[in-house]
Parts: C-alpha cells; sequence; structure tokens
C-alpha cells in the first residue's frame, strides 16, 4: 500500500448506493459526526440487498463551510430495495481527481489532492456532485486504504 499513497490521478466514477446521513456544523461538527454515522451504519450496512461488496464503504458528501451532509453507504447494483430508515441514490458519472491514502493520512490526502488541482489547473464541480471518500474497511486492521475524490469542472485539463 506504501508505494501508492498520495498518487493523484484522474477517474471517471458512477453509483448506486444505499446508505445513512447525517448533517452538522462545519467544521466544528467533524470528523465525529462522520465517525458517528460511519458507527450506525456499519451495524445495519447487513441489511442492504443487492451490495456489490459489504467491505467497502462509500461517503459521499456535500459541505457549504456552514454545514455538511455526509453518508455513509455501500454501493449497491440496483435500488429496487432499500431497508427503513437509509435512502438510495444514483451519483452520476463524474470526473474526479482522486488520490490514495489511509484513514491515518486523510488530512495529508487532501492537502495533496488539492494542492495537484490546483498545479494542474482543474477546479472543483459544485452542483450535481459530491466528494467522495472509499474505505477499504479490513476488521482486523489499524490502517486501511481510503481513496478521497473531488469532482472537477469538465474540459479542463
Amino acid at each position: 500500500m506504501e508505494k501508492t499513497l498520495f498518487t493523484c490521478e484522474l477517474v471517471t466514477k458512477e453509483w448506486k448506493v444505499v446508505g445513512m446521513h447525517i448533517t452538522a456544523p462545519f467544521p466544528a461538527g467533524f470528523p465525529d459526526a462522520a465517525l458517528q454515522i460511519h458507527h450506525e451504519f456499519w451495524a445495519k450496512r447487513n441489511t442492504i440487498k443487492h451490495a456489490v461488496n459489504r467491505n467497502v464503504l462509500l461517503s459521499p458528501f456535500i459541505c457549504n463551510e456552514i454545514v455538511a451532509t455526509y453518508f455513509a453507504c455501500l454501493e449497491v447494483d440496483n435500488l429496487t430495495s432499500v431497508p427503513e430508515g437509509m435512502m438510495g441514490f444514483s451519483i452520476p458519472a463524474t470526473r474526479y481527481a482522486q488520490v490514495s491514502c489511509t484513514n491515518k493520512t486523510i488530512e495529508k490526502g487532501y492537502d495533496v489532492l488539492l494542492n495537484w488541482m490546483h498545479q494542474n489547473g482543474y477546479r472543483q464541480k459544485v452542483f450535481k456532485a459530491f466528494q467522495v471518500e472509499v474505505y477499504d474497511i479490513q476488521e482486523t486492521a489499524e490502517e486501511e486504504s481510503v481513496k478521497l475524490l473531488i469532482p472537477i469542472l469538465e474540459g479542463e485539463g
């Protein structure tokens, strides 16, 4: 994992997800709100039908620098069955700037990615898009692989 840490690249991704969300003041409520919804969701994730991989936690979020809404989700094949208390939605195909880091180096990961975007002339897309954190959960691991994705405006780069 070490040799691929902090490597930035462009990717295009789309997902169908089912999960739970929390809204809290930003930045004061974070990372506590994110950790809270991760723990609540993790205990209920097995109720989701059609999951692609139950050990990959997707966390799309939106933030206006006053409050943030943060999701804990699983990718699913379809949205035909959404457990009570959860929501399902599609994230359309979006071009992202992406960096790999770990759950212990997320802040550095964002610093590296934002600097890379600036150096390469990419600007963040803020409408009809989510930033996404993708966690590869290994229950016995102390440090887990994380991908940070920031949507970029089309036609840039």
